[in-house]
């Protein structure tokens, strides 16, 4: 996705040139967040302010949001039926070598050292004994000050961004999402509970909209209770069905909870810490990549993250009935997505297989 904004954005708009747009991704890759989601909110940052970076970030994720909602209520309604309980059943395998992929995929670019694969270790240890991830994050961060590799070359923005420029919008944006959490407890405690724990979620997500499932499956699944594993895994499948990030499983999540005013509140939290990391950090990107703590320490966030990925595929792993067919179903999924297959065509292929083996 980051690939298509940069043709739109660099190539045939032209609202910025190819380095401010890598000096975005960048900072798109340090902050916690959806990564995409956030690329299009700075593209329109440089091109028209904080309204045109509103205006991207919403444009750029109405259209996951209205298919995720179309998806769930489809689901709510025919989740039983045998042909839907059929694909389900094998997408959710689909689901582990997608999660798996994913680990493998931040293993390669964050374990470079013994140090990082230590950190990776640790996390995956802690979060197998079942310690908050949020204290994981923490400790990650700490082990990356004390531990990680202090040689880095730092490089000034080709175009920096004015503090003046977006700091009112800022404190507008962040008052009126205040008054509206406010609004929430008072009036509706559920989904205030709802719309603060997605946020939160978003809030630690270092590293993409992959680093909130581990975060997301904790909170959802075994702390609270809200979703089984099955249902959490099927948001995940639905997830990637849609144009948009992962993370868009938080509106199959809230819309399962609570119906339409769910999926929206659960949108709007889980997608707001990402939008005012951009607005609020964006010009000050130059500060925080010269701070070589700063560095270290979202190294070692990011090693974390490896650990936690693969802890939560042994765990989605555990919550199938494995067989030969599913094995199989499992291995070829992940042998492709490992070769750079598209993930539309995996999810998409592995429902019709298991329509027609259910026939």
């Amino acid at each position: 996705m980051v690939a298509y904004i940069r043709k739109l954005a660099v190539e045939q708009q032209r609202w910025l040139d190819n380095e401010s747009f890598r000096d975005g991704v960048a900072l798109c890759q340090m902050i916690p967040g959806a990564t995409a989601m956030q690329a299009a909110a700075y593209v329109g940052l440089r091109a028209r302010g904080v309204r045109g970076a509103a205006a991207s970030f919403i444009g750029f994720g109405l259209p996951a949001f209205g298919l995720m909602i179309v998806l769930s209520a489809l689901y709510s309604q025919a989740h039983t039926l045998p042909v839907v309980v059929a694909a389900f059943r094998g997408l959710q395998v689909i689901v582990v070598a997608i999660v798996a992929n994913a680990a493998v995929s931040f293993g390669r670019t964050s374990l470079k050292t013994w140090r990082s694969i230590l950190i990776a270790l640790v996390a995956a240890a802690l979060f197998g004994l079942s310690v908050n991830p949020i204290f994981v994050i923490a400790i990650a961060a700490f082990l990356g000050l004390v531990f990680q590799d202090r040689q880095f070359t730092p490089r000034a923005s080709v175009n920096p961004i004015g503090t003046r420029r977006s700091a009112r919008p800022l404190l507008l944006l962040i008052g009126a999402a205040a008054s509206g959490f406010t609004l929430l407890f008072f009036i509706q405690r559920t989904l205030f509970d709802l719309a603060a724990l997605m946020f939160r979620i978003d809030l630690f997500a270092f590293g993409g909209g992959f680093a909130s499932i581990p975060l997301m499956f904790h909170e959802i699944v075994e702390v609270r209770s809200w979703l089984d594993s099955p249902t959490f895994l099927n948001g995940i499948v639905l997830g990637q069905i849609t144009p948009g990030p992962i993370v868009i499983t938080a509106t199959f999540v809230g819309y399962q909870l609570y119906g339409l005013m769910g999926g929206l509140i659960a949108t709007g939290g889980v997608f707001l810490p990402s939008f005012l990391l951009v607005i609020g950090t964006a010009p000050y990107f130059d500060r925080l990549r010269r701070s070589r703590s700063f560095n270290q320490a979202i190294g070692g966030v990011l090693c974390s993250f490896v650990g936690l990925l693969l802890t939560v595929t042994v765990r989605f792993a555990g919550a199938i009935s494995w067989d030969v067919l599913r094995l199989l179903f499992a291995g070829t999924a992940f042998i492709a997505l490992l070769r750079k297959v598209d993930i539309l065509w995996v999810v998409l292929v592995g429902a019709v297989l298991s329509i027609i083996l259910a026939l």
